[in-house]
């Protein structure tokens, strides 16, 4: 976001012009992310990196600039990174901003590991390539990254733009300095490995869909947090405690994938594991018929309180940050989590339509997660409003309420890493928050309007409308 690609007194007047465009509809009150755009799609990013990709990609014609950088940081640039950005746009309509809104170089580093991994993830996307041809290449993925002339012209995915024309994006992969090139080559190796070993095997056991997890997701975190520290504006510790960032990126993927159950059966599509859902029925598919409701709710629980063991590391990750962008970056993703998550708790309409939570409250959500007190707050928050809807009946019913309590002892209690002085925002980053709020609105405005001839019947909001 303008405000934050630069100090200067032009980036700001670029917010005030973008503030003052008028959302569709009405005004907004004072989800979505993974949905970095909906809390996601089965691969690596937006979320903490997810965004649902538009449905078409648009040409690098139809753009003259980076949608929210400020001028002279765009002048500043080579053609091939402003290409960059163009795709960045593209392919993360909600996120782009979080991750243009980045200090320094950090923010090249991290917008270069988005479409390095975005262009993976088309790969194992692609069901028309070949499994004896697929594997190979999600292997040996992370070496095409030193390969100037290596492109990928075979795929009929809607982002493959960025693989017919990944000598843009390897080009400022190999520009950008040593530290994060180690760290974006290394999360690339391992995350396509991973996503090879996952091609024909079905997510299994809990231990299993951990394992998942970690490989599109929680190794996102990982490597998000060795950018952070690369760069100098976060701790060692930050980059070092690959524990805290593997749980980071599970939470957000655990939520995106318990929120589209009828998404992905309607896709054929499998993340539910198999030990879960055994213990209450023969087929997953099941769930999706009244009068199994029940006992697709049971395993519902039994798969969020799993979620929810994330949150404390949650809370511990966030309250060693220090660089304002790199907290917005990272807090927004996980407050929209923990509100998804409390939405589909004991929700029957995760098996009848799509549980979505208003955009107002969505736009508030990214408003006020600007500090460590705040998200705290928005945690306990959440995690409370599910408190009531546990029935003594359901099997999870103790572990759940323990995890609860366990999160909101972990809210309330106070932190000596907790970054106290965010609570005293600069004007600058009060007009970026405020800036990716009202794009936030004009995006969320304009998918409702788009869809809505097209919404299911069974689609609901958190409250029910």
């Amino acid at each position: 976001m303008a405000g934050a690609c630069c100090k200067c007194s032009a980036s700001l007047s670029v917010i005030k012009r973008s503030l003052s465009v008028t959302p569709r509809g009405s005004a907004p009150a004072s989800r979505p992310i993974h949905s970095w755009a909906r809390l996601g799609e089965r691969g690596v990013h937006d979320g903490w990196l997810a965004a649902r990709p538009s449905s078409t990609l648009k040409t690098v014609n139809s753009y003259r600039h980076p949608a929210f950088l400020c001028f002279s940081c765009q002048e500043s640039m080579t053609e091939s990174l402003r290409t960059c950005y163009v795709y960045l746009n593209q392919t993360s309509r909600s996120f782009a901003a979080v991750i243009q809104a980045l200090d320094g170089e950090l923010r090249h580093a991290v917008c270069i590991f988005y479409l390095v991994l975005r262009a993976l993830d088309t790969v194992e996307d692609d069901m028309t390539i070949p499994l004896d041809r697929k594997v190979p290449l999600l292997q040996d993925f992370h070496s095409f990254l030193y390969q100037p002339e290596w492109r990928f012209t075979g795929s009929q995915e809607k982002d493959r733009q960025v693989l017919e024309d990944f000598p843009t994006i390897s080009v400022e992969f190999r520009n950008l300095g040593q530290e994060y090139q180690d760290v974006i080559v290394d999360i690339c190796r391992r995350m396509g490995v991973g996503m090879a070993e996952f091609l024909e095997k079905k997510v299994g056991s809990m231990t299993e869909w951990d394992k998942y997890c970690h490989y599109v997701a929680g190794l996102v975190g990982v490597g998000l947090s060795q950018l952070f520290s690369a760069s100098q504006l976060e701790e060692p510790e930050v980059g070092g405690d690959t524990e805290l960032a593997n749980s980071m990126g599970l939470f957000l993927q655990k939520t995106n994938i318990i929120r589209d159950y009828l998404e992905d059966q309607q896709q054929s599509r499998a993340f539910w594991p198999q030990e879960a859902w055994s213990k209450f029925s023969s087929g997953l598919e099941d769930f999706a018929e009244p009068q199994h409701l029940s006992s697709g709710l049971a395993c519902l629980n039994l798969l969020v309180t799993d979620a929810l063991r994330h949150v404390p590391d949650v809370i511990s990750y966030l309250s060693r940050l220090r660089n304002q962008s790199v907290f917005n970056f990272c807090a927004i993703p996980q407050v929209m989590a923990i509100a998804t998550l409390s939405a589909c708790y004991n929700n029957p309409m995760v098996f009848q339509g799509v549980v979505k939570i208003r955009k107002g409250q969505a736009v508030t959500l990214m408003m006020q997660a600007t500090n460590m007190g705040a998200v705290k707050s928005i945690i306990a928050q959440y995690s409370q409003e599910m408190v009531p809807k546990v029935c003594v009946s359901d099997p999870s019913c103790e572990r759940t309420l323990h995890m609860l309590a366990l999160i909101r002892e972990r809210s309330l209690c106070g932190d000596s890493h907790t970054h106290t002085h965010t609570h005293h925002l600069s004007p600058v980053y009060l007009s970026a928050a405020m800036l990716l709020a009202a794009l936030s609105w004009q995006y969320l405005s304009a998918t409702a309007t788009a869809t809505a001839t097209t919404t299911p019947p069974g689609t609901t909001d958190m409250q029910g409308h």
